[in-house]
């Protein structure tokens, strides 16, 4: 019985942490680790030991840090400013909610340029540094799916029979 909560709780883990990877919000690899972690002790570690866990938690870990690390750079390339940052995850997260799943990418980008344009910048910067936010915001979500998926799976085959 306490196993088969488990595996519930680790797949509804490992869909959060997939879902984490588009909402700032949750933390999605760590969400998806944690999934493999709880079948694994479900399972009395049979599909995945000590040392695969430990690799895909410092995978977790490591994309999770770039995640906050990569936009930055990208906006820090193209000149963005830090209103243009903060109106880019503003603007993500407005197209999340009227336009999804595309409007994500859409609102992250008009974000920018608003917010570059608010403090004073030229329509070309804008779209400069609006281009360098969205390519570093898209790359996080980028790694942070493939993080996440990669770890889905194996959460799914250590659920399939051998």
């Amino acid at each position: 019985m306490v196993d088969a909560a488990l595996v519930v709780l680790g797949a509804l883990l490992t869909v959060a942490g997939l879902v984490g990877c588009v909402l700032p919000l949750l933390p999605g690899p760590p969400l998806s680790w944690l999934g493999l972690l709880l079948l694994s002790i479900a399972q009395d570690w049979s599909p995945y030991g000590g040392r695969f866990l430990l690799l895909w938690g410092v995978v977790a870990v490591v994309v999770t840090v770039l995640d906050y690390v990569v936009p930055g750079w990208g906006a820090k390339k193209a000149g963005a400013s830090r209103a243009g940052v903060w109106a880019s995850v503003l603007g993500m997260l407005a197209g999340m909610i009227w336009f999804p799943p595309f409007g994500m990418i859409l609102g992250s980008f008009v974000g920018a340029v608003v917010g570059e344009l608010l403090v004073g910048r030229s329509g070309g910067a804008s779209l400069k540094a609006a281009w360098g936010v969205f390519v570093g915001v898209m790359a996080g979500i980028i790694l942070k799916l493939t993080a996440s998926g990669v770890m889905t799976y194996y959460f799914v085959a250590g659920l399939l029979p051998e």
